[in-house]
């Protein structure tokens, strides 16, 4: 009798029975190509797409991209600026009321803007996922104890949470406010991890998997993880949406990154008081603002649909 006929069973009914989630997730994301991905999208999406990439990429090549002027350079002081100007062949949107170029403080701008919105979110996702897989898998007191957590952290509101806690500690730098951040994010994470990790939990393959001895630590890294990724990964584009907001709206309040430091909603407070002179150093960012989070929106959107029809057809 050959030793594979002992051992070989339990693995092979363990491969049978893996989520949904669990068995597709690298063909879904990374066996796909791009052109397959892109012609599943509406023209809509596609364009949303785009856009965020070309906003992502501009951002992370600033410091690469050829003529571009420096975003805090003040040409009136040195007599070769002019300040509030239209867009020209050498400014092609034109100068701010310091003669500052707007599209290069718009494309410095979208880099601070990312950098707080990306590490909020992988912060989110990898810690309060976590947690929240942990404690809808396990559950009992340590599901107990956590979600009372999360539920009395989310009764703060993160805006004045954030006002009050940078105006305490008087710095303002990309930095101070990302560690700020991070203690509003987590829970939001958890509570959907948590309720998604519940659902997987009740399915026929979890059931499976217990009743041929896997372990609880294998099923949680194999089973669970695998499938509340999904539900993470189109929130976080809806986190991404929503702390690009709340970034725009420290740095209108004063209390965003220190000037000079170029961000959307700064560029659209210093812009206020010149609207009557020139509207386009006000109306650049704010354009900018809302497509980039309009496209976050609309991707997350179709992400979830495509998990939705995914999920209904297995």
């Amino acid at each position: 009798m050959s030793k594979s006929s002992g051992s070989g069973a339990p693995p092979m009914l363990h491969r049978q029975h893996r989520g949904p989630w669990a068995k597709t997730t690298e063909r879904s994301f990374t066996g796909l190509s791009w052109k397959s991905l892109f012609g599943k999208m509406s023209w809509l999406t596609r364009f949303c797409t785009l856009w965020l990439i070309l906003v992502i990429l501009a951002a992370a090549l600033a410091d690469l991209i050829p003529g571009l002027p420096d975003p805090d350079y003040q040409g009136f002081v040195f007599g070769d600026g002019k300040t509030n100007e239209g867009p020209t062949a050498s400014h092609w949107l034109g100068t701010d009321n310091v003669s500052r170029d707007i599209l290069a403080r718009l494309i410095y701008g979208a880099r601070v803007s990312l950098i707080f919105a990306f590490s909020l979110v992988a912060v989110g996702v990898i810690v309060g996922g976590t947690l929240g897989s942990i404690a809808g898998y396990f559950r009992g007191f340590l599901e107990t104890f956590l979600m009372a957590l999360v539920d009395t952290w989310l009764s703060f509101p993160a805006l004045i949470g954030l006002v009050f806690v940078t105006t305490m500690l008087g710095m303002r730098n990309l930095l101070v406010l990302c560690l700020v951040g991070f203690v509003f994010v987590w829970p939001s994470y958890t509570r959907i991890a948590r309720a998604v990790a519940l659902s997987v939990s009740g399915q026929d393959f979890v059931t499976a998997a217990r009743a041929i001895g896997t372990s609880r630590r294998r099923i949680l890294f194999r089973e669970i993880f695998p499938n509340v990724f999904p539900a993470l990964l189109a929130y976080s584009l809806v986190g991404m949406a929503i702390l690009i907001i709340l970034e725009s709206t420290l740095s209108f309040l004063g209390l965003g990154v220190e000037i000079p430091t170029a961000s959307w909603g700064g560029m659209i407070n210093q812009a206020r008081q010149d609207l009557l002179i020139n509207v386009w150093p006000a109306v650049f960012p704010a354009v900018t603002l809302f497509m980039t989070v309009y496209s976050f929106n609309n991707l997350a959107d179709w992400l979830q649909q495509r998990a939705a029809a995914r999920s209904a057809a297995i």
